[in-house]
């Protein structure tokens, strides 16, 4: 059986892969390199880069020194980025199903219901993007990891409120929290980061760091689909909910275990410039 391409697809990925690679090139064109402020800096890089034995020792190395402040923002991201997956999975599915009340993929309301929620998915990238403009400000105010908790939060609630849903119209309002907690966890982690990282292992540490989102979506391809099978049933809107679950989870460990300094929640500086960092792999 072959899949007939629509041209829309087509030049949707065509645009998506002209805007990526424009994106990249303009970085590497026009981002400067400034010179490290410690002149001891690249002797002690070329210490620790001794071969594939010493790069593998400096890993390991590296895991067992990590800063406090990094395992705990790891484990933040270990819960929230499962919650994410799952919305990608399953949450176009969910709404053709039980919003829309669709049958199978055969089903004429069902393919209704799937591309609703597809529009509704996208819509919450545009809440992000609005959303970002006012972040930096709000962390001003509240603290990073109080902006991150509530956002997180928000994230959650919205992903939890698509099973109360009666009125399609209403999924743009659980998606609208979607696009709120996006827009933090593309740029708070990063930002709780910031100053407790060695200078000399920044690199390593950020490699590391990333190690906590795609692990999750490792587990959640090779185990979840057993687990909607024999245990959920196939109920995708309880894999949704779940996935809210686990970003409450992800909110109350970043709230209760982050401790923030007082000059660190008043550094105006840094927040100002928190940079929106898109490190997703779907």
């Amino acid at each position: 059986m072959f899949l007939i391409e629509s041209e829309n697809v087509k030049w949707s990925f065509y645009l998506g892969a002209f805007f990526f690679l424009s994106a990249v090139l303009y970085t590497v064109f026009t981002t400067k390199e400034y010179p490290p402020s410690d002149l001891g800096y690249k002797d002690k890089v070329k210490e620790s880069n001794k071969g594939f034995g010493g790069g593998v020792r400096e890993i390991f190395s590296a895991l067992a020194n990590m800063p406090k402040r990094m395992r705990i923002v790891s484990l933040v991201q270990f819960f929230t980025w499962p919650g994410l997956f799952l919305m990608w999975f399953y949450y176009t599915t969910a709404v053709a199903v039980n919003v829309f009340h669709g049958k199978d993929a055969n089903d004429a309301i069902y393919a209704k219901g799937a591309d609703f929620g597809s529009l509704t998915l996208s819509f919450y990238s545009v809440v992000t993007f609005l959303f970002a403009l006012i972040l930096p400000t709000i962390a001003d105010k509240l603290g990073r990891k109080l902006t991150h908790s509530l956002c997180l939060l928000c994230g959650a609630l919205g992903l939890i409120s698509v099973s109360w849903v009666v009125n399609k119209n209403l999924l743009f309002v659980s998606m609208t929290g979607v696009g709120i907690a996006w827009a933090s966890i593309l740029s708070m982690p990063y930002a709780m980061l910031s100053g407790s990282l060695p200078k000399d292992k920044v690199g390593i540490y950020m490699g590391i760091f990333n190690f906590f989102i795609v692990l999750p979506e490792i587990i959640a391809s090779l185990g979840f689909g057993w687990l909607m099978k024999n245990v959920l049933h196939n109920d995708r809107l309880a894999a949704v909910k779940i996935g809210g679950g686990l970003m409450i989870l992800a909110a109350l460990v970043c709230y209760i275990f982050i401790r923030e300094k007082q000059k660190e929640k008043m550094d105006e500086e840094l927040t100002g410039k928190l940079e929106i960092l898109e490190e997703r792999s779907v």
